[in-house]
């Protein structure tokens, strides 16, 4: 049995419950069954695909993005997410990286064409909604396709995501998670959140995270529920859904939470159909959570990451959420313990590394045995951020991996901007470190040792950034200095750095 097997299952007790509804279309069961059928078909007998192969896919939320999923695991392949916010310069890395057969895209983002014609030549090409000069429109596809849309041997335990995350080491990361692993997430989340095929979900995060594609999303698919689709978030569309659509059930991350909470059409927006909100990727501010509860939507913590699929530790509907801050328990299907250096786990309220196994964290980084190695120790994922649990083992969170920065709910690793930045002729060495942020709870800020004699300005800096990443990775503010902290071997020490920072005042970029 393969993961698609849940679908065509749901689709056989109750072929027309809805499944899927985007921009004013909805999929039923049963269609939603033929379609992933259709699909599985199509990519097999007309492009090739077979089993271990992947399928990358760079577009906005919509219905046919996880009809892509459930074919690629009909047929053993592996759905590549790209996430639209990256520079066209960070997607050709993925899809080089990946060894991508074939790119199924929407217009918007035909820019990475060009480039791609020159460096992956080979790579076949589909348009979700426009007919690409070198490949076929998505629907024309489907029409073509002839067989049983069937690869031997694909199966629970076949790889079915490779989810790219921002490098510690200035590259980006495939986290390969199997089939079995979105399966007992699944199992998880429908714990966590009490899930039934009577749910209605609403979806505003990008699929190309885990949090958008396998916090609510799939495992309500798996269980028979009905899943909104929108293609991007903005306030004013989501708060509308919650009035219109009348969802039971939310994913919404700290940056959505503040704008949403903040819009005029907060106070007086139906919220009754809620029974829960669910929120994550960094540290919660209490005061957004006050924000929800005040209106009579409880809110669920889950911590997790990409490598964990990533529900990991979560609070639960119906359960103790009385313990402020606290991200809850271990999943039901998983460990997690807090650790030392040497892997020992620590007794209760003694700060160490959060460490997670089991059926849902990944097997491992796609291509990199010394990354993977890194994080899975004895099956054990070393997440690197640090945490504590208490006597009941509930959890804790009080440090994010390492250097990482969260800005928006969108991770940003300083390496990777480091590595940009240090590309530029006239810059000798620079440190990045996040500056914490009331909108987007943290921004990135650089500074910056310039050439001897030079006199690049700021602004150039933030061109040559933009012109490689994505632009919520360009620092909000470029600090020129004479020198950094440094550890006895030379390296750059961030946590000092950002001693520093919140010592001084907010400058000009050019101070």
């Amino acid at each position: 049995m393969d993961l698609s097997g849940l679908i065509e299952r749901n689709a056989a007790f109750a072929p027309d419950r809805p499944a899927l509804r985007f921009e004013g279309e909805t999929l039923s069961y049963g269609a939603l069954a033929a379609r992933i059928e259709g699909t599985a078909r199509a990519l097999k007998s007309e492009i090739g695909v077979g089993r271990g192969d992947r399928v990358a896919v760079l577009s906005l939320n919509r219905a046919d993005y996880l009809v892509l999923l459930y074919a690629c695991a009909r047929l053993g392949a592996i759905l590549v997410p790209l996430n639209w916010r990256l520079a066209v310069a960070e997607q050709l890395f993925i899809l080089s990286d990946a060894a991508a057969k074939v790119l199924v895209l929407e217009q918007a983002f035909s820019a990475v064409l060009l480039p791609l014609d020159k460096a992956l030549a080979e790579m076949a090409i589909i348009g979700f909604d426009f007919t690409p000069s070198r490949g076929t429109p998505f629907n024309a596809l489907l029409g073509q396709g002839r067989g049983d849309g069937r690869n031997p041997h694909a199966e629970l335990s076949c790889p079915l995501l490779i989810v790219y995350t921002s490098g510690t080491t200035g590259r980006p990361k495939g986290a390969v998670l199997r089939q079995e692993a979105l399966l007992w997430n699944g199992v998880m989340s429908q714990h966590m959140h009490g899930l039934t095929s009577d749910d209605h979900i609403l979806t505003v995060l990008p699929f190309f995270h885990v949090g958008g594609l396998n916090i609510q999303t799939t495992p309500a698919l798996h269980h028979g529920a009905t899943v909104t689709i929108h293609s991007r978030f903005t306030p004013d569309t989501t708060l509308a859904a919650f009035e219109q659509d009348r969802p039971t059930l939310t994913v919404l991350v700290p940056a959505i939470m503040q704008a949403v909470s903040d819009h005029p059409a907060w106070p007086t927006t139906d919220l009754s159909s809620l029974k829960a909100v669910s929120t994550g990727s960094t540290i919660v501010p209490p005061h957004l959570i006050e924000r929800f509860i005040a209106r009579g939507v409880p809110v669920l913590q889950v911590y997790g990451a990409t490598e964990t699929c990533p529900i990991a530790v979560y609070t639960r509907l119906g359960g103790d959420l009385s313990r402020e801050g606290s991200a809850g328990l271990p999943g039901l299907c998983c460990e997690a313990a807090i650790v030392d250096d040497n892997g020992n786990e620590l007794p209760p309220e003694v700060p160490g590394e959060i460490a997670v196994r089991g059926p849902n964290v990944f097997c491992e980084y796609w291509g990199n045995t010394a990354a993977t190695r890194e994080a899975l120790c004895d099956g054990w994922y070393r997440s690197g951020d640090i945490g504590r649990r208490d006597a009941d083992g509930y959890f804790w969170v009080h440090d994010r991996k390492k250097n990482l920065i969260i800005s928006g709910g969108e991770n940003i690793y300083p390496a990777e901007v480091e590595r940009v930045l240090l590309e530029h002729p006239d810059v000798v060495e620079c440190g990045v470190i996040g500056r914490p942020d009331a909108r987007w709870d943290e921004v990135p800020v650089a500074y910056v040792i310039r050439r001897r004699g030079c006199l690049v300005d700021a602004e150039a800096l933030k061109t040559h950034i933009q012109s490689q990443l994505a632009r919520f990775k360009v620092p909000r503010e470029i600090v020129f200095v004479d020198d950094l902290p440094r550890t006895a071997l030379g390296k750059v020490q961030h946590f000092m750095l950002k001693q520093i920072d919140a010592k001084t005042p907010v400058r000009g970029d050019d101070t």
